[in-house]
């Protein structure tokens, strides 16, 4: 039996930015009748709900049981043990989707976790997001023209799959599907690898006895370079774990590059540093142009 919008019951684990967002604007569009909220603090769950972006707090796994979706919120790293545990409450029909910023890795272990339910989870990652973090910034509008990726794999369940991409087209996103591993490469490239940059820097910084000095100095290109420094330690951990061998191999090209430029400063080399820039500079405008 297919589940379509609008849905008549809704639960979402981990209510934070991504998972209050998605409920609330699911709710200001008409699309849902009932929220119920699980997580692992109680106080999150209540300013959920305080905000209006849950309906209900479950108390244990087994009452989310009886939703139509489930919508995975949480870091990457516990998303496993979330599949683990609701498992066994998953009713026939419940579509389960997540918004993770890794594939592979978590299709694996749905894959081995679901069991004859595999067939009803959709992986999906929205590509939208904030340095703030909870409950208390979620906004209905968060998604609005923004990209959401989904991978269905050779298993998923057209009709569950459609429900998922209507679900997110509801919040004014913009879906398209995509190999997870070829997810996994380019987000390595896009994302993954410029927090990694950003967190080393400023750690590099942050380390040296005359640190106040320096951050006393930085202005705006230091600024916006490190912008995601800022970013949840615990989720930008799980996910550089989660994505690690696509991640390597984007560290390994990252590096070489950073060894053609120190070896041109090394040379003097003039010519080969503004290869360098200038390629970037045309690369960077045009795609901001776009």
């Amino acid at each position: 039996m297919p589940v379509s919008l609008p849905i008549r019951r809704l639960a979402v684990v981990g209510t934070g930015l991504i998972g209050g967002s998605l409920a609330l604007a699911l709710k200001q569009a008409g699309e849902v009748g009932e929220v119920v909220g699980l997580g692992r603090r109680r106080a999150t769950l209540e300013q959920a709900r305080s905000h209006g972006l849950i309906d209900v707090i479950a108390e244990s796994p087994a009452q989310i049981g009886g939703a139509d979706v489930v919508m995975l919120a949480t870091p990457m790293g516990q998303m496993q043990g979330v599949l683990r545990e609701i498992a066994p409450h998953l009713g026939e029909n419940t579509i389960i989707t997540d918004a993770g910023s890794t594939k592979c890795d978590l299709i694996a272990a749905a894959r081995e976790l679901l069991g004859a339910r595999f067939s009803r989870f959709v992986p999906g990652h929205p590509i939208a997001g904030a340095e703030s973090n909870g409950p208390q910034a979620a906004r209905a509008d968060l998604f609005i023209g923004r990209n959401v990726v989904l991978c269905p794999t050779a298993e998923t369940d057209a009709a569950a799959a459609e429900t998922v991409t209507a679900l997110w087209q509801a919040t004014g996103a913009q879906v398209v599907r995509m190999d997870a591993a070829h997810h996994d490469r380019i987000f390595a490239a896009v994302s993954h690898l410029p927090h990694l940059a950003a967190f080393a820097l400023v750690d590099d910084l942050a380390a040296r006895p005359e640190a106040e000095e320096f951050f006393r100095y930085a202005a705006s290109g230091f600024r916006d370079f490190t912008r995601i420094a800022g970013s949840n330690p615990e989720m930008w951990r799980d996910i550089a774990l989660a994505n690690r061998e696509a991640l390597l191999a984007e560290l390994s090209a990252y590096m070489n590059k950073l060894g053609e430029i120190a070896a041109a400063l090394e040379t003097s080399d003039a010519a080969a540093l503004e290869r360098i820039f200038s390629r970037a500079s045309l690369a960077r405008r045009k795609w901001g142009n776009e």
